[in-house]
């Protein structure tokens, strides 16, 4: 760097007001120890529960899993704020008593937001009107990517095989239960049902009968009003493709990888994820057949063709036992902590995990905002 050049400033934004607060939290801690402080200056932005937004601190080891205690922003930190200037826009702090302070301009901003009001396109049309760059995916690009309902819409719409299922919303199942029961009853058992907004596997429940319908419901209810229920891919083989953009060309795909649940778990819920000792094994890459990991390298380019996505997005599939496949959804942020499914299949290419969020940042600040 040129003498007196000041070092690009990264905004970590994390926290945010959807169920997966805590999982950002992790992954902000991980982005923002991965982070080179030679190269970049480096702002942890936290939004807390209630949506205030506060200059964190940068003690990463509070953002931490520890055991099944899980982090929060401090919603008590002096607050902050973009403020649009003519021709860049900056980070400003305010204390009560005190007169605003400004960090200076903010060049890019990395959202590890999971869930709605962050990984929806909410965020990403806040940072175009403010004119400020960020990593991943765009407006539309985010909000297909979290609803997945309208996903599958878009993949199927491209020719891209998805899980057959039907949409309930909380309207449709208060007015008449009858007809949803029905409904249910004939995509046959065992289904999943699912909150169309949501992720880290919150609200998900196998329903392996009429009777445990309703309870599935309302269970997917208490994170989202739409809900998916979907068949059970029985027999499938869950396999994983990360797909990355590159700074010279096309995206890239990674080699794909197998997750294999073990124990008590009958499917990739919140404690198979997420908590130690819960027997999930990966694999990567997974053990395919060489035309198979290609067909599934070519969906899964298709897929982030398919909503516009940017940046990164790691593509879930069910590998039938007939070897066809059927695209489970798509994630515009995936989980990216050092032990996540998407930054492992890039460790294994021999993308280390603090070079996969540099590559991030870069094509970040390569890309402008704006219709493009």
């Amino acid at each position: 760097m040129a003498s007196g050049q000041r070092k690009p400033r990264v905004a970590v934004v994390f926290g945010g007001r959807s169920s997966e607060h805590a999982i950002s939290c992790i992954t902000a801690g991980s982005v923002l120890r991965a982070i080179d402080r030679e190269v970049y200056d480096v702002v942890p932005v936290g939004i807390a529960a209630d949506g205030r937004w506060v200059l964190e601190s940068g003690d990463t080891s509070r953002l931490a899993l520890h055991g099944s205690a899980l982090p929060a922003v401090d919603g008590e930190r002096a607050a902050i704020s973009l403020m649009r200037e003519e021709a860049h826009t900056d980070l400003v702090v305010s204390e009560p008593g005190q007169p605003p302070q400004t960090l200076g301009e903010v060049d890019v901003v990395f959202p590890v937001l999971h869930g709605p009001w962050g990984e929806d396109g909410t965020i990403q049309g806040m940072f175009e009107m403010a004119g400020v760059r960020y990593v991943g995916a765009g407006v539309l690009a985010s909000a297909l990517g979290m609803d997945k309902a309208f996903m599958k819409i878009a993949l199927a719409a491209a020719g891209l095989p998805v899980t057959p299922g039907i949409v309930v919303t909380r309207r449709e199942w208060e007015a008449d239960r009858g007809d949803v029961l029905a409904r249910v009853e004939s995509l046959g058992y065992p289904s999943f049902s699912k909150p169309s907004r949501a992720g880290s596997s919150m609200g998900i429940s196998k329903i392996h009968d009429a009777s445990e319908v309703a309870g599935a419901l309302e269970e997917a209810f208490a994170h989202d009003p739409k809900v998916l229920v979907e068949v059970s891919m029985e027999g499938a083989r869950e396999v994983e493709c990360g797909v990355l953009g590159s700074l010279e060309g096309p995206p890239e795909t990674s080699r794909p990888g197998e997750l294999r649940v073990g124990g008590d778990h009958e499917f990739y819920d919140f404690e198979a994820k997420y908590l130690p000792d819960q027997h999930t094994e990966i694999d990567i890459p997974a053990d395919l057949p060489a035309d198979v990991e290609e067909r599934l390298r070519a969906m899964a380019l298709r897929a982030f063709e398919a909503v516009s996505c940017e940046g990164l997005a790691r593509v879930d599939f069910f590998l039938m036992p007939d070897d066809s496949v059927v695209i489970n959804e798509l994630n515009t942020m995936p989980g990216f902590t050092p032990t996540s499914m998407y930054p492992q299949l890039w460790a294994a290419a021999g993308l280390t995990y603090p070079q996969l969020v540099d590559r991030l940042i870069q094509l970040a600040l390569q890309r402008d905002t704006g219709l493009r």
